[in-house]
């Protein structure tokens, strides 16, 4: 049998990603393998992707879209769902029969799932977030407090209108419940990297969330973990429920 429907991750480079073998094997569990695939579709400059529609136009259902083009890509679409412009950010792409193109962003709903569902969550939820990155996860992340009542506080490499700096956070640490990993930092194959942060001072109070999933315990969370800090949460779950969400997205 043909595949007649299609969907692929976009991002630049894609080493580690995960989503070919998570949709595979959803595929094959539904049934769907003979009709259905998913491929890696790694372009090193966004302006590849209309050709890439073209190659795949008629079959091309849905993409999911990582770093570097969460933001980028949005230029490209045809429409974008209201909390996806509200981001600023699109990580699934639904593609309708006649070509038309919908952005959406499934980090928003796999980040806050997994943070409401962890058990240590009502141990932070009255101090303020602390999100490092400015990336397009991060947008999300922020988005996603925001909408659960947290104060968040940005951060990022040079201080800004809107963002503190690293060397800013030692003032604040004592207001913050919540520290959010944003950044591809700690990331293999580079895992003895972290976000720069006094990690001498944290504490009990503090919570560490890594959206890095590859390795799974980072250099961020085991530094956490060694100054006794009340917990720790890995990536996987958000990728997971932002998999699912897609998945949701392009059957409906």
């Amino acid at each position: 049998m043909a595949i007649s429907a299609q969907f692929g991750l976009i991002g630049y480079p894609l080493g580690h990603s995960f989503s070919k073998k998570y949709f595979t094997e959803k595929f094959t569990a539904l049934g769907l393998s003979e009709s259905h695939a998913y491929e890696q579709f790694p372009i090193p400059n966004i302006e590849e992707l209309p050709a890439l529609l073209a190659t795949y136009s008629g079959t091309l259902r849905g993409l999911n879209v990582t770093i570097p083009y969460k933001q980028q890509v949005i230029r490209f679409l045809d429409e974008i769902d209201p909390a996806a412009q509200r981001i600023g950010a699109v990580n699934t792409i639904k593609i309708l029969s006649n070509g038309h193109k919908i952005g959406y962003n499934t980090d928003y709903w796999g980040f806050r799932k997994s943070l409401e569902q962890w058990p240590a969550f009502e141990n932070f939820r009255s101090k303020k977030a602390l999100v490092l990155g400015q990336g397009g996860a991060a947008k999300a992340v922020i988005v996603a407090l925001q909408d659960l009542g947290f104060e968040v506080v940005k951060v990022s490499r040079v201080s800004t209108d809107d963002a503190i700096s690293y060397d800013m956070v030692p003032d604040i640490l004592d207001q913050i419940g919540l520290m959010v990993n944003s950044t591809p930092l700690g990331m293999s194959p580079n895992v003895e990297t972290c976000p720069p942060l006094p990690y001498e001072s944290v504490g009990a109070q503090h919570y560490f969330y890594d959206l890095v999933y590859n390795p799974l315990e980072t250099e961020f969370l085991k530094r956490g973990l060694a100054q006794g800090i009340g917990g720790i949460h890995t990536g996987i779950d958000m990728l997971h429920g932002q998999a699912d969400k897609a998945w949701e997205i392009w059957q409906a």
